[in-house]
């Protein structure tokens, strides 16, 4: 056993509160009460789903940037610092009059600076350039060279043929505005899910709240029954049904601790909070009177909704498939065309004096003769795939906005039925508490007490069940329409 020396009782007590304040304070547990508004910030600003769908924006934001930049000038460099060749080739001698093989040695490097622009209306690029290229020769024939490219401006393109640049132009924009409708979307499905948690432990909570006031009563009334037995006001059969209700309590009372123990778990989980946070929550007040109208939310849904956003680019990029194989079916035309200087001579700077004229025109035709139908066969694959994108996206359409109107509809009923759940709850607590009075009292028998706490305990879980619905059904209609009705214009988060 170790032994310490002996301390004098105001040293213990230093010890003793240096080491309380050593302890982690997750292991005491951090005590927080959260309303429903600080859980879904704290969910949209900590929590894991909210960084994931975060982190699939920026995705899609950085494949917007690079279109960007590819609308833009871009320069190059090309380098080639060193080539060495030793080979055996076919010559002509022409004082023998005969083929003969003679090696060869070459040593070669190259530079060159390149700037591209695309032009979008007709798909083509335009280039300058500027390069120099040196070539020395070993053996018999012994030599410096150097070629430069002072300048050179070029324009290429496909004069009939397919153009991409003009189908990206339509569709990445609408690509990024539907990843940032997509975001806002999923951020409102984590507020979705936090209000699930959330009120999941509201349940839980006021679900052991009851446990506790009903074992507290049901020890009450077993005193109060055992009293009464006494001088025989009940039976016994009456005062074992008070102590088996006193024994259910005691379970129930258990199982309400691990099932709130377990929710609290649940929400600190997903809000990315301390697992063994003692996180307390308040029950939201009742929803303000409010009508939303179906014609209006289908309007906002219509312009916000990103699953129709989605449909628009796949018609879109349906529609690009159909041009494209339509060009490749036909004959098809390239075309070339520059004009510059270059030079050539045995030292650099030679190379790049008194530059000569270079031009270049080339066209090259792509004529199609004999396939088989096996363009034909992928414009037909093409044109009814653009059929089958469109069909599916009227009927995507109609199933969003069905959706919005059950949801619109629902929103407005859980009003009522959320002012009716409370009318019931307060009820049913009067209720309880003149019988449970008039119990003890000895006017009303163990059955009408039990009937009116099973009442008031439905009253407060159905309550609370409306108040769920609510809010569920108000955050799922922003998630569909990406719409605040609460201010009236439409859902916006900073980026």
């Amino acid at each position: 056993m170790i032994r310490f020396p002996h301390r004098s009782h105001s040293a213990r007590l230093f010890w003793l509160l240096a080491t309380l304040l050593l302890i982690p304070s997750a292991a005491w547990g951090q005590k927080l009460t959260l309303t429903l508004e600080r859980a879904i910030e704290i969910a949209a600003d900590s929590s894991l789903q909210a960084f994931r769908v975060k982190n699939m924006y920026q995705a899609n934001y950085w494949a917007f940037r690079s279109f960007k930049a590819d609308r833009l000038p871009s320069l190059s460099m090309n380098l080639t610092p060193a080539t060495y060749n030793r080979y055996i080739r076919q010559r002509y001698d022409s004082q023998e009059n005969i083929d003969v093989f003679r090696a060869q040695q070459m040593y070669s490097a190259s530079g060159a600076l390149n700037i591209t622009q695309n032009f979008d209306p007709l798909g083509g690029t335009f280039y300058l350039e500027t390069g120099v290229e040196y070539l020395r020769n070993f053996g018999d024939m012994t030599g410096n060279q150097f070629s430069s490219i002072p300048i050179r401006l070029g324009y290429r393109q496909n004069l009939l043929g397919y153009n991409a640049f003009k189908w990206d132009r339509k569709i990445e924009p609408l690509k990024f505005e539907k990843a940032k409708k997509q975001l806002i979307c999923d951020m409102e499905g984590v507020a979705e899910t936090a209000v699930s948690y959330y009120f999941a432990l509201v349940l839980a909570q006021e679900e052991y709240r009851l446990a506790v006031d009903n074992l507290a009563a049901s020890d009450t009334l077993y005193i109060t029954g055992e009293r009464r037995f006494r001088i025989q006001a009940i039976s016994e059969a009456d005062l074992l049904t008070l102590k088996l209700d006193k024994v259910n309590a005691e379970n129930t009372l258990e199982n309400a601790r691990m099932a709130l123990k377990r929710a609290k778990f649940s929400l600190a989980t997903f809000l990315g909070l301390d697992q063994n946070a003692d996180i307390t929550v308040n029950v939201p007040s009742a929803p303000l009177c409010r009508s939303i109208s179906s014609e209006t939310a289908i309007e906002q849904a219509r312009a916000n909704n990103p699953d129709l956003l989605q449909h628009r680019q796949n018609i879109l990029e349906a529609e690009r498939e159909l041009n494209r194989t339509r060009m490749e079916s036909r004959f098809n035309a390239n075309l070339n065309a520059s004009i510059g200087f270059n030079q050539v001579a045995s030292t650099l700077g030679g190379a790049f004096t008194h530059p000569l004229r270079q031009d270049l025109v080339s066209l090259s035709v792509a004529i199609p003769l004999v396939d088989w139908g096996v363009r034909k066969g992928k414009v037909n694959m093409a044109r009814n795939n653009l059929n089958v994108v469109e069909t599916a996206a009227r009927q995507q359409a109609l199933s969003v906005e069905e959706d919005v109107v059950m949801t619109v509809s629902d929103y407005n009923i859980q009003q009522n039925l959320v002012a009716s759940a409370l009318e019931a709850l307060d009820l049913a607590d009067m209720a309880y508490d003149r019988t449970k009075q008039r119990f003890m009292i000895g006017k009303a028998d163990i059955s009408a007490l039990t009937l009116s706490q099973t009442r008031q305990q439905s009253a407060t879980t159905n309550y609370i069940r409306a108040l769920q619905n609510y809010w569920a059904s108000y955050y799922r209609l922003r998630k569909l329409t990406l719409y605040d009705f609460d201010f009236n214009r439409m859902i916006d988060i900073e980026l």
